[in-house]
């Protein structure tokens, strides 16, 4: 089977040979793997056999001009696409540093949020149709993709002032939601009208932190909940499923994502509380499941630990389909290549119908 068979049938749970299998080692997890026996010519995508999964999606970018401001042996200070600046270090992989922003406040917002309307210099039209087409070619599972909502926003203005503003100017928090939807819909619009195909929707959404969503379901009804149902209905409306990635515990609001159309959850992150088997039992009947398989387990010494994981979730997620592999977010660079040979064997094992 290809890749967009396997994806596909998990979206529509229902069973194919074995699960799909996909997953997001860092940068530098696959440099410690090529010390360590990965071919030097392969990336762990080629060398483990992961079903081949593209995004492509429109730049919904306030298209500021990229400028390095600043660039050290150790880190580069940049002023990138949103407006945003931020430090980013060369030795290690970590979350950019935060340093300002273009967008601060509810008047900056109004004198640059023209900047989000379409046009037609958000798609690199030859090059990336180009490739729609021989992924496709390939079998590849070609999704349509972009940050929405929150996740999106926190992309050109500060997290801390955009948490105050749901409290306290709730309405421009869902203008600047529903303008994000907005573009990326249109973008979608004009992409499908030129040629490009999508088999699914795969949009980025970080909203939960280790214990909770990072604001309440009550406020992810009022301000993002319809945004995302309009996104999803279009999706739909055009045959592409619908797969969220939100990092930290999300399960407070995973009903109300049901509700608002989503097909698939990502990555289900254990260490903020996410447990696979409990949301197959809860909702596998209304929705697949993406990840789940915790990368604590991958590193630990003990080989039996990361058997326990995969035996007892595997094949509890897979009954009926609706579920596809993942580790709970990023393979870090804890796990070797030996350790992570032997998660592989473990999917393929435990992932067979």
């Amino acid at each position: 089977m290809t890749a967009r068979e396997r994806f596909l049938a998990a979206l529509n749970h229902k069973q194919a040979d074995r699960v799909p299998i996909h997953d997001s080692p860092w940068g530098h997890t696959v440099n410690r793997w090529h010390r360590e026996g990965l071919p030097a010519d392969q990336g762990p995508g080629q060398y483990f056999g992961y079903d081949e999964l593209m995004g492509q999606g429109p730049d919904i970018s306030f298209q500021f001009q990229h400028q390095v401001l600043e660039e050290t042996d150790t880190y580069t200070i940049a002023r990138d696409a949103n407006g945003a600046t931020r430090r980013n270090f060369k030795d290690h992989e970590s979350t950019p540093e935060l340093i300002d922003y273009t967008i601060r406040d509810r008047r900056t917002w109004e004198e640059h949020k023209s900047r989000l309307a379409w046009n037609d210099k958000r798609v690199d039209w030859d090059n990336a149709l180009k490739a729609n087409r021989e992924a496709r070619v390939r079998g590849a599972f070609v999704c349509l993709s972009n940050a929405i909502g929150y996740d999106r926003t926190q992309g050109f203005i500060r997290s801390d002032w955009l948490l105050a503003a749901i409290a306290e100017d709730p309405a421009w928090v869902k203008q600047m939601f529903d303008t994000t939807v907005d573009l990326v819909i249109a973008g979608a619009e004009e992409m499908i009208g030129r040629g490009f195909e999508f088999d699914a929707a795969f949009m980025f959404d970080d909203l939960g932190y280790r214990k909770a969503t990072l604001f309440s379901p009550a406020a992810f009804r009022e301000l993002e909940f319809p945004s995302q149902q309009r996104l999803y209905d279009f999706c739909h409306a055009h045959n592409m499923p619908t797969i969220l990635h939100s990092c930290g515990n999300v399960r407070g609001i995973v009903p109300l994502l049901i509700e608002a159309g989503l097909d698939c959850l990502q990555p289900l992150e254990v260490k903020s509380g996410m447990d696979l088997v409990e949301l197959k039992q809860s909702f596998g009947d209304r929705l697949a499941l993406f990840g789940g398989i915790d990368v604590r387990a991958m590193a630990n010494p003990d080989p039996s630990v990361i058997e326990r994981e995969i035996a007892t979730k595997i094949p509890v997620a897979k009954r009926g389909g609706g579920y596809i592999y993942h580790s709970d977010h990023s393979v870090p660079s804890n796990v070797s290549f030996e350790q992570y040979t032997r998660v592989m064997e473990l999917v393929r094992k435990h992932g067979t119908f």
